[in-house]
């Protein structure tokens, strides 16, 4: 059975350059132990076998706890029984990727406009990666997209819309309000001294953002 995606939902992004090896692995299971619901393996330099080993690693660690996403790499995604793969605007298409995966992955797709969420949509992604939400050093020469972005393709969307770019506890809620159902972050958790209490940040700020905009739409 396909997996669905918690409402809302936190996903973190590796990048293992943010800390050195003897803490990777533990800042994630920390990160896990806080509240993340996603963890995205996405590791551009590794060969697909010492690839294939950390996603090994990490579905261990996080267990039943977290679903496991693998960036790119259908092949690997397929090998360590991934629940979901994550594919660039201009990756694998997913009719491609959905024929290798089986029924029962989650297809996510990266866009960075209106035009590429409709295309994304109607080839069949279960949700969509959506960025760049704010400044961010890990993509420092692109203008950020805002909120905005994510109120635009949820008005003509109805898959689930996580955020990426620059997302901290201090403004993961305007991404949420503005129509998303989560958010991905690397750097303000990876990075920082106290990973789990970070997640927890920043999925309290993602539920009391959820609840108020629940609030606002109860009749009376």
């Amino acid at each position: 059975m396909r997996p669905t995606l918690p409402t809302p939902c936190l996903c973190l992004v590796t990048d293992r350059s943010l800390c050195d090896g003897t803490t990777f692995l533990e800042r994630i299971s920390a990160a896990v132990a806080g509240g993340v619901d996603l963890v995205q393996l996405r590791e551009k330099d590794l060969p697909g076998g010492k690839l294939l080993n950390l996603a090994n690693r990490i579905r261990e660690i996080i267990g039943g706890s977290a679903l496991l996403v693998i960036n790119e790499r259908v092949d690997v995604a397929v090998a360590v029984g991934a629940d979901a793969v994550q594919l660039g605007e201009d990756g694998l298409p997913t009719t491609a990727a959905r024929r290798m995966l089986g029924e029962d992955v989650l297809i996510g797709r990266s866009v960075h406009s209106l035009a590429g969420a409709a295309q994304a949509s109607a080839a069949g992604a279960d949700f969509l990666l959506v960025g760049t939400m704010f400044a961010s050093r890990s993509h420092p020469v692109d203008e950020p997209a805002g909120p905005g972005l994510v109120r635009g393709i949820a008005s003509q969307s109805q898959l689930q819309l996580i955020g990426i770019g620059g997302i901290d506890a201090t403004n993961a809620d305007e991404v949420i309000k503005a129509g998303a159902q989560g958010v991905a972050v690397i750097r303000s958790i990876l990075a920082s001294d106290d990973p789990k209490r970070a997640a927890q940040q920043i999925k309290q700020a993602m539920l009391a953002s959820a609840a108020a905009a629940r609030a606002t739409c109860q009749p009376g």
